[in-house]
């Protein structure tokens, strides 16, 4: 069991430890690298994140949704992907599990997620 995951933490990517913290019910943007002939280009996708999959950092995976056009659009996105130029979270979920298929079946008002707030500490007591 030691040799695997010394074989995992050598085949870890850096760039994957460079992603922001995210979970299931955030609001995220994705940049891909698109290569269209000889030319390579950056597509973003943003979507809320319904699931992450995976134990192991080599087989994880995130799935994104968003509705373009009134159809609904999910993306399987590996987290080693060499396709990722970066990911920037947008927004934070408040959501109380760990996949949100639910949201499949919700239109409209009905499949916004609340957003979690963050007080600001006073300077005073950040200073401490």
């Amino acid at each position: 069991m030691d040799l695997i995951n010394v074989v995992d933490q050598a085949f870890a990517n850096e760039r994957v430890a460079s992603y922001p913290a995210f979970k299931a019910g955030d609001t995220i943007t994705v940049t891909f690298r698109i290569k269209e002939g000889d030319k390579e280009r950056l597509q973003n996708f943003r979507g809320v994140v319904i699931q992450i999959k995976g134990g192991s950092p080599a087989t994880r995976t995130f799935t994104i949704r968003k509705v373009s056009g009134g159809v609904g659009v999910e993306r399987i996105v590996p987290f080693q992907s060499p396709m990722i130029d970066s990911i920037e979270v947008n927004k934070v979920g408040k959501v109380r599990r760990a996949r949100i298929f639910y949201l499949r079946d919700l239109a409209g008002k009905k499949a916004r997620i609340k957003e979690k707030k963050f007080s600001a500490k006073p300077a005073a007591e950040a200073a401490e």
